[in-house]
């Protein structure tokens, strides 16, 4: 991970292949080794977070022993805890007004397509095969990290089911691993990802949040500044949902550098290329996922991507998985023609079918998902974190 003092000097070197320089001081700043600055402790009532955010849940899950929020380092009470500058106000994630406009949510696929599918695996062998896969593919999932792995997912515009497939990965990694999970809205024009999460309320954001965490901090001041999810998950959004915000680079590096030794998988909804944000958080994740729409122009912007990747270190396309997404239930191409097509440049390429819970846009509930969709979603989250385990 690049460290705080020369965060883009290391992108370049990532994108080139150079290795880093030595530096002694720098590099133990960048795992949060370093002394902390000295100011006065505020109040011992200032330094919890306002109590409307959501604190973690009594008997959730604690974090696992290869979880780098397990170190000592994240257990330790904090010495010092930098006093937020502001504290904002608490807003909904969806307008009061807007709210009764949203009609009950729908299955991922109809009853008879449930029914059918059902019986075909009552009088068939195919059950005992699916499950001793979807156990493979758990397995996979829950392999133990010694240091928290970055997963980026971007896609070429907007439309492409980006936010979509970033809240698949982290609801599959936040199920079947012990260890908590982060999701990280780096798209603050708008970013639909506490929609899709479930979210009833948002308070702080990635950029404030990159004034305030702090090496020393433990996790349970880390989360208190989080939304919290199911499953031992938490949410920093990009924004309130306010025209105009923005996100820097420094802002983003500073609380992922930070954040980075408290979850053992943090999944990042990032701005679509080529935004400045989207290449330093690319360059920076062990693992790429690539949201493309089944459809013909999805498709070929996509591939011209994977081309000019081609010509980057090949850990770059090596580490890339091209999520295709079917946006109607009858694609205008040959979608696994088109995903053979996309492999031809070496990345990695699965198909999520169509499934109209999803494409209803409104919050992401899995026991809604057509089973094809969540048999297909857990493997593309088994393949990516795989691909993530191969990058330091």
């Amino acid at each position: 991970m690049p460290n705080g003092d020369n965060w883009q000097g290391d992108v370049l070197r990532d994108l080139r292949g150079t290795p880093p320089p030595q530096r002694a001081q720098s590099d133990g700043a960048a795992h949060g080794h370093h002394p902390a600055q000295e100011q006065q402790p505020p109040p011992q009532e200032q330094r919890q977070p306002p109590q409307e955010q959501p604190q973690p849940r009594t008997g959730a899950r604690a974090p696992g022993p290869n979880s780098p929020a397990s170190s000592p380092a994240a257990a330790a009470p904090p010495a010092r805890t930098r006093r937020p500058a502001r504290s904002p106000d608490s807003r909904p994630v969806v307008d009061s007004a807007l709210s009764g406009t949203a009609r009950r949510p729908r299955q991922g696929e109809p009853a008879a397509a449930r029914v059918s599918r059902a019986i075909r695996r009552i009088v068939s062998s195919s059950a005992a095969r699916e499950v001793a896969e979807i156990t493979r593919t758990a397995e996979r999932i829950q392999q133990p990290v010694t240091t928290g792995r970055q997963i980026a997912v971007t896609s070429i515009r907007g439309g492409a089911g980006k936010t979509t497939v970033a809240a698949l990965l982290g609801t599959a990694y936040a199920h079947y691993r012990q260890d908590p999970v982060l999701l990280v809205e780096a798209d603050p024009a708008l970013g639909s990802l506490p929609l899709r999460l479930g979210a009833e309320t948002l308070r702080w954001t990635t950029a404030d949040l990159a004034d305030i965490v702090e090496p020393q901090m433990s996790l349970l001041d880390v989360t208190g500044y989080l939304v919290q999810l199911p499953d031992n998950a938490w949410l920093l959004p990009g924004s309130q949902g306010r025209i105009g915000a923005m996100l820097d680079t420094a802002a983003y590096e500073r609380v992922m550098v930070a954040l980075r030794r408290y979850f053992g998988v943090t999944v990042v909804d990032c701005e679509t290329l080529p935004a400045e944000v989207a290449r330093v958080a690319l360059s920076a994740a062990q693992a790429r996922v690539l949201a493309a729409p089944a459809t013909l122009d999805g498709i070929t912007s996509t591939y011209a991507v994977l081309q000019w990747m081609q010509g980057l270190p090949r850990h770059m396309i090596a580490g890339t998985v091209v999520a295709l997404t079917s946006t109607t239930s009858r694609p205008g191409i040959d979608v696994e023609d088109a995903a053979e097509k996309l492999r031809s440049t070496g990345a990695t390429v699965h198909v999520l079918p169509h499934d109209r819970h999803l494409a209803a846009g409104g919050a992401l509930r899995t026991e809604l998902l057509a089973r094809p969709t969540r048999l297909a979603a857990t493997k593309l989250a088994a393949e990516v974190f795989q691909l993530s385990q191969k990058r330091r």
